[in-house]
């Protein structure tokens, strides 16, 4: 497993690693609509799926609104935001933030997402939560970029992933 930190303090993840070439793992996340979200429903697309810790914190709050700018001008591209936040609280985080062109998705029900991922924090004050990293996944459902934050507080490599998801 990556090696992940949470202002300086190592983090325990669960779940299996994802790495550059690998099929991507499908996944049942819940929409703030309460609808079911899986892998297929944007088959034949390029995805950027980013994982957060939760929208109610500054980094992630500023990470979901750089990726809704920059999906603006993302041609059959789909950005994904997962957290365990509940889809409520993420449903009321886009609307009074204007975020409309990134989904937010939930893993709180099962958080099988997160251990498919290999984001899932075991253990310590973010236990149950996701931590962050970037998947860029291809319409053909390989994984074209994989980036696990080293420091959960730092913010990811925007520039890699939008080449990823570009290229």
């Amino acid at each position: 497993m990556p090696s992940v930190t949470l202002k300086g303090n190592p983090v325990t993840l669960k779940g299996n690693e994802v790495k550059q070439g690998d099929s991507a793992p499908d996944y049942s996340l819940q929409s703030n609509a309460l609808a079911d979200v899986t892998l297929a429903d944007s088959s034949g697309k390029t995805r950027i799926i980013a994982t957060v810790p939760s929208l109610d914190t500054p980094t992630c709050h500023a990470e979901t609104k750089r990726f809704n700018e920059e999906a603006a001008s993302l041609s059959d591209v789909e950005v994904l935001v997962v957290s365990t936040d509940l889809p409520f609280g993420q449903k009321r985080w886009c609307g009074a933030e204007g975020v409309d062109k990134v989904q937010c998705l939930s893993d709180h029900r099962t958080a099988s997402f997160g251990e498919a991922y290999g984001v899932l924090i075991s253990g310590g004050p973010l236990d149950r939560c996701l931590c962050r990293a970037i998947f860029v996944i291809g319409p053909d459902d390989t994984v074209k970029h994989v980036e696990y934050v080293s420091e959960i507080a730092e913010h990811p490599d925007y520039d890699a992933a939008l080449a990823a998801a570009k290229g």
